[in-house]
């Protein structure tokens, strides 16, 4: 169980794996100079493949990959892929800053569809907030004033499928096999790029294979970093450290592609933020969530294209709750 009386290394391992997840998304970027998405997602997948194996070997769970929830796992497959696809157009298209800015309003998303997946019970101060976040969505994207590209279009699906893939698990993770949950995602990835890969395939330098095998790194790390944060803090005080990416945002923006953050981003970015954090200090307080949604989104929104860490957190917290006491 997480130490609370010092949370302090948890909450700077936190920051470090977003740093990490941060730099992920900048491999990112300067591959979409050169690359399709779809190229981008493809090989993606092929170099995260050993990680992911590396890490099921420690699944001792005994079973098959035939899912216990065929349909909610084919929706959550289906929304997985997604969410990698317009995530890594938008991080390819847009100025960081903008990407995380309509990303970070996933947690409100997450409230509304907790509602009907869940049957979650959402009182007027959550409600509340997600119509305030909602109102930062829309002073970053200034519609009327500013051109739409599809680029902010693909950042509001990645938040919208990111948030519905993330439900999905909070109703069935504990049933399914983490290969299942890991697994499924990839493989769809994996087949659907791959058909497209004649239309957009360009050939790979050495250089750029290593930016491939670089960002499957970063999110191994990131990833690591995130299940040893969980173990040193309380959710309610990890869970919010997703919002510094927006910093890292601004300086790797600026460093390498020469990006600047305008005031509009810059204010919806902080009303999102707000409206996030109090979301999740609402759930973070006892009787007030059945589910905690957002509080259980262990990382950031699921692509297909790295290991996630809230099934091995879940079984540790099941282990600690049927460990004896001594």
């Amino acid at each position: 169980m997480p130490d609370r009386d010092t949370p302090l290394p948890g909450i700077l391992t936190a920051l470090g794996a977003f740093a990490l997840f941060a730099a992920h998304d900048v491999v990112i970027k300067t591959l979409g100079v050169d690359y399709a998405v779809f190229q981008i997602v493809f090989f993606s997948v092929l170099s995260t493949f050993p990680f992911v194996t590396f890490m099921l070997l420690r699944d001792a769970e005994v079973g098959t990959l035939i899912p216990r929830h065929p349909w909610w796992s084919a929706l959550r497959t289906l929304s997985a892929v997604i969410t990698g696809f317009t995530a890594f157009y938008a991080f390819s298209s847009l100025p960081l800053a903008q990407v995380y800015a309509i990303l970070f309003a996933a947690p409100l998303v997450i409230t509304i569809l907790s509602i009907p997946i869940l049957g979650e019970k959402v009182g007027i101060h959550r409600g509340a907030a997600v119509i305030v976040g909602l109102v930062g969505v829309m002073i970053v994207l200034r519609p009327g004033t500013t051109h739409l590209a599809l680029g902010h279009a693909a950042a509001l699906a990645a938040a919208v499928f990111g948030a519905l893939t993330s439900v999905i698990v909070r109703k069935i993770g504990r049933e399914e096999r983490a290969a299942v949950l890991m697994l499924y995602p990839m493989m769809a990835n994996f087949l659907v790029m791959g058909i497209l890969m004649p239309f957009v395939y360009r050939p790979m330098p050495l250089p750029d294979l290593g930016l491939w095998l670089l960002m499957a790194a970063l999110a191994f790390l990131g990833g690591l970093g995130m299940i040893q944060a969980y173990r040193r803090a309380d959710a309610v005080l990890v869970a919010p450290m997703q919002y510094s990416q927006i910093i890292w945002a601004a300086i790797y923006g600026w460093l390498f592609f020469g990006e600047s953050v305008d005031g509009a981003t810059a204010l919806g970015a902080a009303v999102i933020i707000a409206s996030g954090l109090y979301i999740v200090l609402r759930e973070g307080r006892g009787g007030r969530s059945t589910n905690t949604p957002v509080l259980r989104t262990r990382s950031r929104p699921e692509t297909g294209t790295a290991f996630r860490i809230g099934r091995m957190l879940s079984e540790e917290e099941r282990s600690v709750q049927v460990r004896p006491n001594r």
